[in-house]
């Protein structure tokens, strides 16, 4: 396609990189850089000023870089706000397509191809290869996350009646005291059904107990 370098992160929140099976981070092992001084894999911070990670948190289709704004497939809203008021290091890419993959329990990954020389065709090339490449990304990251993962599965379909609760409330921003106040129960029972909501889920904290919650429907998303 002429984007011979490959990005790819089966988790945009963890800093950690994708490993190969003797532990070595798969961007020196399998998927090379333009750049070999530019190691982004062991910048800790990089998810966070990546302008095509940050599209990617805002656009579930695949879209590329023709150098100097971001599109999909047709017109899509939130990528011309963000093209309107982004400011961002490209970091020698010159073109791309990036594949976002929206993965089980509110995890984003994402897999992007580039190039640090400007191509006449980047859109016709977005054009012919954009679905099998979002294919290629869901089949490759889903992968990965089976092996990330803990070897035991999270309980998807075990939440109490109290648990939903607890949950929508603390969604809605609200403290143990007061979900206990609303609810007529003690904080330490609000304390208790929360984190046994995390544990089904095979996570920790009432923050991602609320993003998995919200990611598997058990929830809403609206929390106006």
């Amino acid at each position: 396609m002429g984007l011979p370098y490959i990005a790819a992160s089966s988790d945009v929140s963890d800093p950690s990189p994708m490993m190969d099976e003797t532990g070595r981070p798969l961007a020196e092992t399998v998927f090379k850089w333009f750049d070999p001084e530019f190691e982004y894999w062991n910048d800790r911070t990089f998810a966070l000023r990546s302008g095509f990670v940050q599209a990617a948190r805002i656009c579930a289709e695949p879209f590329y870089f023709d150098g100097h704004t971001l599109t999909s497939w047709r017109t899509n809203n939130a990528l011309d706000l963000f093209n309107k008021h982004a400011d961002y290091n490209a970091y020698g890419v010159k073109n791309a397509i990036i594949c976002p993959c929206h993965l089980p329990f509110g995890v984003l990954g994402t897999v992007v191809w580039a190039t640090n020389k400007s191509l006449d065709n980047i859109e016709q090339i977005f054009e012919q290869k954009a679905g099998e490449l979002a294919m290629v990304t869901l089949r490759f990251l889903s992968v990965a996350r089976e092996h990330d993962i803990s070897p035991r599965p999270p309980e998807v379909t075990g939440l109490t009646r109290r648990e939903i609760q607890c949950l929508k409330w603390a969604a809605l921003g609200k403290t143990d005291n007061e979900i206990a106040t609303i609810m007529r129960l003690s904080i330490p029972t609000i304390r208790f059904h929360l984190v046994n909501a995390g544990k089904k889920f095979g996570v920790y904290g009432r923050a991602q107990a609320v993003r998995v919650a919200t990611s598997l429907g058990f929830i809403g998303g609206n929390r106006s």
